[in-house]
């Protein structure tokens, strides 16, 4: 009944990405990490993920290209995407959810965010 929930971590910082997937271990996820838009799309196109961190600020792609190509050009509307960033002030929020995000997670995280958030899917 306990299923393993598997979730796609997307930042170009490693330390950032690393920390996350530590965090979620330890909740009973596996992860898979991306360090750009084009490696997370392109794992998305051969994996089934149960939820997906994204960067929103990333060389070449940005988190919100990235999401836009996830719910428009793969189709997965019902994927929880939740930004992963230290933008925090509440018009750069409703910008972010208006852009197709499910949740926020903020920089600096800690797990009891992380498990929030999992709680939360």
């Amino acid at each position: 009944m306990n299923e393993t929930r598997h979730a796609l971590v997307v930042d170009d910082n490693q330390l950032n990405s690393r920390l996350v997937a530590v965090f979620l271990k330890r909740l009973g996820w596996t992860t898979e990490v991306a360090d750009s838009g084009a490696a997370a799309l392109a794992l998305l196109r051969d994996r089934r993920f149960d939820m997906m961190l994204l960067d929103l600020r990333m060389p070449k792609m940005s988190g919100e290209q990235v999401c836009r190509s996830v719910r428009e050009e793969l189709g997965l509307a019902g994927l929880p995407i939740v930004a992963y960033t230290a933008h925090s002030m509440p018009e750069e929020k409703a910008r972010i959810l208006a852009a197709g995000f499910t949740g926020l997670l903020i920089k600096p995280i800690s797990f009891h965010d992380v498990k929030e958030l999992c709680d939360a899917f």
